[in-house]
């Protein structure tokens, strides 16, 4: 377990690094072309529900989704992290003005805002975007380390989706047997069908 653990440390410095290292205008063009492939994606159109995340640093900006998705009426929830126990729960919002700085200094709903009940995710079209420094092509991820979207996935059944350049897909990333795969990765160049 130490060696998978210290083998996803080393590539997500080095992928992280690599991010770090595009232009401010590479990422945003990247971005928006990102963000164009999901919006036109069947996944999107047949969501009722997308649970998205708030873009930090240097990731990419999937803002413009939850935009689009307000403008057409989808719900949209984001989540709220519980430091203690690693956990996370998505609350409703009905725009990014409900975000406000929350754990990790990460953008968060208020814990009042409705949640998002996870026994949903097998009675509607329910659409979850994982974040990841790095995919591989069978659809596993290196995250950030923190271990909140493995848990939460477990009990997830709608589709879980990833927003990646293409450059950071890689052959194979380490995985343990509690790590998940995503069912689509979108990218700058269109949907990539994992192997």
């Amino acid at each position: 377990m130490y060696e998978i653990r210290k083998h996803k440390t080393e590539i997500r410095e080095y992928y992280l690094e690599k991010r770090r290292a595009l232009t401010a205008e590479e990422r945003s063009e990247k971005s928006e072309k990102v963000c164009r492939n999901m919006l036109g994606s069947a996944t999107y159109r047949y969501a009722d529900v997308l649970l998205m995340y708030y873009p930090k640093g240097d990731e990419i900006d999937i803002r413009p989704i939850a935009e689009a998705a307000f403008a057409a009426g989808k719900k949209v929830a984001f989540p709220r992290c519980n430091p203690a126990d690693h956990t996370m729960v998505f609350h409703f919002v009905s725009s990014l003005e409900d975000l406000l700085p929350g754990s990790y200094n990460i953008m968060e709903p208020s814990a009042e805002l409705p949640a998002f009940d996870l026994a949903d995710s097998e009675k509607c079209n329910v659409a979850c975007v994982v974040p990841a420094v790095v995919f591989d092509k069978k659809g596993f991820r290196i995250g950030y380390g923190g271990g909140y979207y493995d848990r939460y996935l477990a009990g997830f059944r709608g589709t879980k989706l990833g927003l990646v350049y293409r450059d950071f897909i890689v052959n194979s990333v380490p995985h343990g047997r509690f790590d998940l795969t995503v069912d689509v990765m979108i990218t700058e160049r269109g949907l990539y069908a994992k192997n």
